[in-house]
């Protein structure tokens, strides 16, 4: 039996897809599969995808002739090319559209763009385009899948990626790090992500005013880099708010799990890296019921109305007066991380598809 090839296609690469990438070829060369991966350069570094057992092939975040030609070139021969993201999608298309073989396209969407005006109905043309020339499309919760199909996607599924699963300090190890943020007699509060407009960081910063008269006052922390850390820095000085800037961090899960409350003030999520994470570890979380939040925390978090600021300040605060509740969130948490589909089932669900579409 002649091996499966496939591609998988990265394009700006956000820490989910780029996890979700390499999960899923260790799990594919576990399985006989050859992969190759294409992607930036500098996302090799950080996710070792021959580590993995995959070829690697950098591919510029350009869609230039050159960037084109080259990702034509690694698609040669290939079974079935995955593409992961608008971009990637895009590209990959163009890199297709030039073989003298048809080759299927499998595109997921692992979230959606959030540009407004004349940018905006530029990505939304992309985004039909993408759909329409893929031969399935993944989307990482029901309402992405619901966007594709109305895109005009000709197979649209949902796919709840998985992600590898973070693991948990010894409670020694949370008392050592939050001695060293100096967190060791007032709540820590924890966000994560991109410093971007769309995070919601201005919202949380406003709800950070009302929890300076809290004794003891929280401290929230924002690890992440960004445009936006200007504008955020300045907010902090101005209005002396209890809130650090930790920047790029490695220790993202270590951080999470010495926190007392994890917050997610999102415009817009799919499958949240830090909710997922924050529930394995049985953090309690405040997130906005926005995208795919709802039907991934279930009822395991407390949810809020995006930019409401008044009702993230309260959320947080009766959380971090009433133990019992955090307690009861974060036993909910774990049980409902066990709802999610595992990286073996990711993994074989993908590889059905492959095989469906290689044999058409």
């Amino acid at each position: 039996m002649t091996q499966l090839r496939t591609v998988q296609v990265l394009g700006g690469g956000s820490a989910g897809s780029s996890a979700h990438v390499r999960s899923l070829a260790a799990g594919l060369v576990a399985r006989g599969v050859r992969v190759t991966v294409c992607a930036p350069a500098d996302i090799d570094r950080a996710y070792d995808f021959a580590g993995a057992g995959a070829h690697f092939a950098p591919v510029p975040r350009r869609s230039d002739p050159a960037a084109v030609g080259a990702l034509r070139a690694a698609c040669a021969g290939a079974d079935v090319v995955h593409a992961h993201g608008l971009y990637a999608a895009v590209r990959a298309a163009l890199a297709l559209a030039g073989q003298r073989r048809r080759v299927p396209l499998v595109v997921t969407w692992h979230t959606r763009t959030h540009d407004e005006g004349a940018r905006a109905a530029v990505l939304r043309l992309l985004e039909r385009r993408a759909v329409r020339a893929a031969a399935v499309v993944f989307g990482t919760c029901s309402e992405l899948v619901d966007r594709a199909r109305a895109g005009g996607a000709r197979d649209a599924r949902l796919a709840p990626a998985a992600t590898p699963t973070p693991l948990t300090l010894p409670a020694a190890g949370h008392g050592k790090l939050r001695a060293e943020l100096g967190v060791v007699e007032r709540p820590l509060l924890m966000a994560v992500g991109r410093l971007e407009q769309h995070r919601g960081y201005g919202t949380l910063l406003d709800a950070a005013r009302s929890w300076r008269d809290l004794d003891p006052a929280p401290m929230l922390m924002i690890a992440g880099e960004g445009p936006e850390r200007g504008t955020l820095r300045r907010r902090i000085a101005d209005e002396g708010l209890q809130v650090r800037l930790l920047g790029r961090r490695d220790d993202v899960t270590e951080l999470l799990a010495a926190a007392d409350v994890a917050v997610l003030p999102s415009r817009w999520e799919s499958r949240s890296l830090l909710a997922q994470e924050a529930l394995r570890l049985g953090v309690p979380l405040v997130a906005t019921a926005v995208g795919g939040v709802p039907e991934l925390v279930g009822e395991a978090a407390e949810l809020v109305p995006y930019g409401d600021a008044a009702a993230l300040s309260s959320a947080v605060t009766r959380l971090l007066s009433d133990p019992a509740r955090r307690e009861w969130l974060s036993e909910a948490g774990r049980a409902q991380a066990g709802t999610w589909p595992t990286e073996d089932e990711t993994v074989a669900q993908v590889l059905s598809v492959y095989d469906e579409l290689a044999v058409a």
